[in-house]
């Protein structure tokens, strides 16, 4: 009987190990209530300080940047925050950086309104907040940080744009897009 048990013990934790992801202690669900699934996560760290962790969810799995921003199921992009600290600046100023990288001057300036729109929700961020962009081709984008839902920016476009600033040709991390792409 004790063999038994431990057998059964044994074979709940390989079992348990093989479907959890775990990143710098946190716990990253492989699916969401909402029918998405976990595409691929990873950390970005700038100067050597874990910023945060990024989960990228899909309705449709995808391998390539191009499919993730292609297609037109519903999206979430999750951030957990891993430093103590960072100002709604910080943050905007990365947004405007990543939207600058990756977007074209006539992208930008038709973006511009929505753009403004989304730097408008941020503000400071804590160690263990979440950021969630949730895309759902009906409604938009809607923004949540810390549990409170901040708004919605409308239209595929910006979406895309968004997302370009993990998945385009310039991402904020090589290493952290071909994480979100689940190929590292």
């Amino acid at each position: 009987m004790r063999k038994i048990i431990f057998f059964c013990c044994l074979l709940f934790c390989f079992t348990a190990n093989a479907t959890a992801l775990e990143i710098a202690g946190v716990t990253i669900p492989e699916t969401l209530n909402t029918d998405l699934s976990l595409n691929g996560a990873g950390i970005r760290s700038k100067f050597f300080f874990k910023i945060y962790i990024a989960e990228l969810y899909l309705e449709h799995p995808a391998k390539t940047a191009g499919q993730v921003l292609d297609t037109s199921g519903r999206k979430r992009m999750a951030m957990h925050i891993l430093y103590d600290e960072v100002s709604g600046e910080k943050l905007i100023d990365g947004w405007n950086v990543g939207f600058g990288n990756n977007l074209s001057d006539e992208q930008l300036k038709q973006l511009a309104p929505k753009i403004m729109q989304f730097n408008a929700m941020f503000v400071t961020v804590h160690e263990g907040d979440e950021i969630l962009l949730d895309y759902t081709p009906d409604t938009g984008t809607v923004v949540t940080i810390a549990g409170v839902e901040k708004g919605v920016v409308e239209g595929a476009a910006f979406n895309r744009a968004l997302l370009s600033i993990w998945l385009g040709e310039e991402p904020v991390g090589e290493d952290l897009r071909d994480a979100l792409l689940g190929i590292e």
